[in-house]
């Protein structure tokens, strides 16, 4: 069954799991800086939330997903982002390294390698059910498609998936930055931009994502059927 959710909540599901994702990236790899780039055009249309800036100079790019339902343990890869004008959604074209998938309520983050599960997941597309959810952003609602995907089934099949608990506070630190013009690797990054059912999503710099698919207006992402940081997924 499909839901519907308002982009008030999937913003604020949004907006929660960019900050546990942030915390984390600059814990992993002290002395990183973490550019939120959501709002930069270069950046929405290649499936890139935030850039990581290593120590060594490597910039990478990181789509983040928040999911807020609070019993599921699937994960919601976003096929179609707007049904109704047809375009694609973040799973397929993203340029991200990395999909941070949030589990507000669970307190939970997973780390995915984004090309090695998109890899994994192809082949197996059809053995996934499809589920719709509709977002209402003032007179304008949408419909997102994805398919539900066992949070175990990934973890099996694809290499160097990461779990890790949430903090119960992940206060901002002053090392993370907003995204300026002259962000560091913004003019290697991919086209990209994503969102979904329910979840917020972390994007990477892999100038290997497929053609740039249609631009759509930016929205955030999230993944729980019950609402996500983005355009809700339901289930």
């Amino acid at each position: 069954m499909a839901r519907s959710f308002s982009m008030k909540g999937v913003q604020g599901a949004a907006d929660r799991a960019v900050q546990h994702a942030r915390a984390w990236l600059l814990e992993t790899e002290p002395g990183s800086r973490v550019h939120d780039v959501q709002s930069d055009p270069r950046f929405q249309h290649r499936g890139v939330d935030l850039l990581w800036e290593l120590p060594s100079g490597e910039v990478r790019g990181i789509e983040v997903k928040g999911d807020r339902n609070a019993t599921r343990k699937r994960y919601f890869f976003e096929l179609v982002s707007n049904l109704e004008k047809d375009t694609p959604g973040c799973f397929l074209y993203s340029g991200a390294d990395l999909l941070v998938y949030v589990f507000l309520s669970q307190g939970e983050m997973h780390v995915l390698p984004l090309r090695a599960a998109r890899d994994w997941f192809l082949p197996r597309a059809k053995e996934y059910p499809l589920k719709h959810a509709f977002t209402q952003t003032g007179a304008i609602r949408y419909t997102t498609v994805g398919a539900v995907v066992s949070t175990r089934d990934v973890v099996e099949g694809v290499p160097n998936v990461l779990k890790i608990p949430l903090r119960r506070s992940t206060p901002l630190r002053a090392q993370e930055e907003s995204t300026t013009p002259e962000a560091p690797g913004a003019a290697a990054m991919p086209t990209k931009q994503g969102e979904l059912e329910d979840v917020a999503p972390v994007k990477t710099a892999q100038e290997d994502a497929k053609p740039a698919p249609k631009k759509r207006a930016r929205r955030r992402k999230s993944t729980d059927a019950s609402e996500s940081s983005g355009p809700g997924t339901s289930e």
